[in-house]
C-alpha cells in the first residue's frame, strides 16, 4: 500500500512537471488539478481492476476445466 502511495505521488509529480513544461502558455494552477487528481485516482485504483478481471478470468478457466473433468468421467462411467 505504501508503495503504491510513493508511486502515485511521483505519477502526480512527474504528470505536473510535463504539464508545467509542455503547456505553452502558462494556466493557472487550477487548471492542472482536474489532469492531476484523474491521474493519480486512475494510477491508484487500476491495480483493483486489473487483479479483479485476472481473477474472473482464473475463475472461468476453473470452472471450465471441471465441467471437462465432468464430462470425462461421465463418459468414462458410460463405457465401463
Amino acid at each position: 500500500m505504501i508503495q503504491r502511495g510513493i508511486g502515485v505521488t511521483i505519477g502526480g509529480l512527474i504528470t505536473l512537471v510535463l504539464l508545467v513544461i509542455m503547456v505553452p502558455d502558462s494556466p493557472t494552477w487550477s487548471d492542472y488539478i482536474a489532469p492531476l487528481v484523474i491521474g493519480n485516482v486512475a494510477a491508484f485504483f487500476w491495480p483493483v481492476v486489473i487483479a479483479f478481471w485476472l481473477g474472473r478470468r482464473a475463475k472461468e478457466r476453473r470452472d471450465n476445466q471441471i465441467e471437462d473433468e465432468v464430462q470425462r468421467q461421465l463418459e468414462k462411467e458410460r463405457k465401463g
